[in-house]
């Protein structure tokens, strides 16, 4: 179970560092789009605003998994509450989130797992 413990650990740090990279994206395409030709300030505004609030909804979601990967990892029983947390939320992400929320759920459930963790 150690090998599915560290598979998943780096699973959710990509997936945390994808989410984080996908936040900052939605944070810079406000500012290719103002360069455009025609580009009018009112709708600047609001695309700036919305790119903003969907970026800090992405970040806010996608900080949790880097920062559980990386305790996970180091084998903290609170990380393994997170994963679990985190796992129930991506069974409705279809279907690379419903994959990782399956594995997850499936390695850390699992009795050799609890006791990994209560060893460390």
């Amino acid at each position: 179970m150690e090998k599915h413990v560290n598979l998943l650990s780096i699973l959710l740090i990509i997936s945390g560092v994808l989410g984080l990279w996908l936040a900052f994206i939605c944070l810079w395409i406000p500012s290719v789009i103002s360069h455009l030709p025609n580009a009018e300030e009112e709708t600047m505004v609001i695309i700036k605003t919305v790119a903003t609030g969907v970026s800090i909804l992405i970040g806010i979601f996608a900080l949790p998994h880097f920062i559980a990967g990386i305790w996970l990892r180091k084998r903290k029983e609170w990380a393994r509450i997170l994963v679990i947390c985190l796992a129930l939320l991506h069974l409705l992400n279809f279907p690379l989130g419903t994959a990782l929320g399956t594995y997850s759920l499936v390695v850390l459930l699992r009795e050799e797992t609890i006791q990994l963790f209560k060893k460390s």
